[in-house]
């Protein structure tokens, strides 16, 4: 008999061995629970998959929660409902295109062969050497936002990625929500928008070849983005932009540590290296949750969620379920097919997945070439984000150069 109270989740602090293993209880006797908040954890393949389907019913304007919010704003890519979400996409991917995406290829390859060459010695961090620095500079760069600002990006994007996800349930629900919220959200938001500004109206008065410029040249049907709508796209881009990358190259580096018949068949045939990216992106996806809200009654998994709830779908443990992958505990770069959705599903699915993928696939073969042998350093501290994302936010490593 299923118990009536679930287990209170785990800490990341173990590299999620421990959430994995409360997430496969979850899907088993919780697959759809309500918290003591009210908003409602969804965990099984096929019941997110329905969540984030169904943007008419599962909204993902969290505003709705929270009115008075002006972070939340109908001007944010990833928080709004059709049909204003299909017009704003369409002018962003005119800018954001696949193409734009592969001609970056020389310069990442470029910028990832200078970040290892300042590598010294048989040591380094990962994430703070290269994992982080890549990508960062690889959007600035794209944006024409200067790459040594970087700094101010982490720090505004460290302290929005503090808030583990029940963090942000208390703020939408607790008492002490004002105090936190505007510490944790709006005050990093407010300094970045305000940089990011300063570019917009750069490029207004002096439009060059970088991304900003043809946001703000973007145009359909005499449709044009607004400055805000600019902004928030470039602050949507270096957040999870960076995050997406950072992670997925830390990610990689754990998953062949752990399986080191993997990591000696990569060496062996490069043609792994996407099959090696896809299913770390399956096992350990970087943003492990998506936030909906109800717009009406209905039922999910049996059970029915009222009017104006939260709901969190979780990717991570859909990733994981075994219903709907098998054996999903094992590291499989051969996996066919592999519907993992690391980057969302839907109308939603991330625009950046193409460039981290880009990034992780260039990353990943030039630490195959640089170095005949990487190891996580022995007994070297490191830690992982909280609950939320799955990442570290440091990986020492030991090398040989090859």
């Amino acid at each position: 008999m299923a118990q009536q109270t679930p287990p209170a989740p785990p800490s990341m602090a173990d590299g999620g061995k421990a959430m994995l293993a409360w997430l496969r209880t979850m899907r088993d006797e919780h697959p759809v629970h309500e918290d003591q908040y009210g908003v409602f954890h969804v965990y099984r393949h096929s019941d997110v998959l329905a969540v984030t389907s169904d943007p008419a019913v599962f909204s993902s304007d969290l505003s709705r929660l929270r009115p008075d919010s002006s972070a939340l704003s109908e001007e944010i890519l990833s928080v709004i409902d059709p049909p204003l979400h299909r017009k704003l996409r369409s002018l962003v991917s005119q800018a954001f295109t696949l193409r734009t995406v592969a001609d970056l290829e020389p310069r990442v390859t470029e910028l990832a062969g200078q970040l290892l060459e300042k590598v010294e010695g048989s040591e380094f961090d990962l994430v703070g050497d290269f994992a982080y620095p890549l990508p960062v500079i690889v959007i600035a760069e794209l944006l024409g936002v200067p790459a040594e600002d970087r700094e101010l990006f982490r720090g505004w994007s460290d302290r929005m990625l503090s808030m583990q996800v029940d963090d942000a349930v208390e703020m939408q629900f607790g008492d002490e929500a004002g105090e936190d919220y505007e510490r944790l959200v709006k005050e990093p938001l407010k300094e970045m928008h305000a940089y990011l500004q300063r570019h917009v109206d750069a490029r207004r008065e002096t439009p060059g070849d970088d991304l900003l410029s043809r946001l703000v040249t973007a145009e359909i049907a005499g449709e044009r983005l607004t400055d805000r709508q600019i902004v928030e796209f470039g602050a949507l881009l270096l957040m999870a932009g960076h995050v997406s990358t950072s992670m997925l190259l830390g990610n990689t580096v754990l998953c062949l540590e752990e399986n080191p018949e993997t990591a000696a068949a990569l060496r062996a045939d490069r043609s792994l290296v996407s099959g090696v990216l896809e299913e770390v992106l399956r096992m350990r996806p970087p943003i492990t949750v998506a936030a909906r809200v109800t717009t009406r009654e209905v039922v999910v998994g049996g059970v029915t969620i009222p009017k104006d709830r939260m709901v969190m779908a979780s990717l991570l443990s859909a990733n994981h379920d075994e219903r709907h992958v098998p054996d999903p505990e094992v590291f499989d770069p051969k996996r066919s097919p592999n519907p993992q959705l690391a980057f969302g599903h839907g109308i939603h699915y991330c625009l950046g997945g193409p460039l981290a993928r880009l990034e992780g696939r260039i990353a990943l073969e030039m630490l195959l070439d640089r170095f005949a042998d990487i190891r996580i350093t022995p007994d070297a501290p490191y830690d992982f984000h909280r609950e939320g994302l799955f990442g570290a936010r440091s990986l020492p490593l030991t090398v040989r150069r090859g």
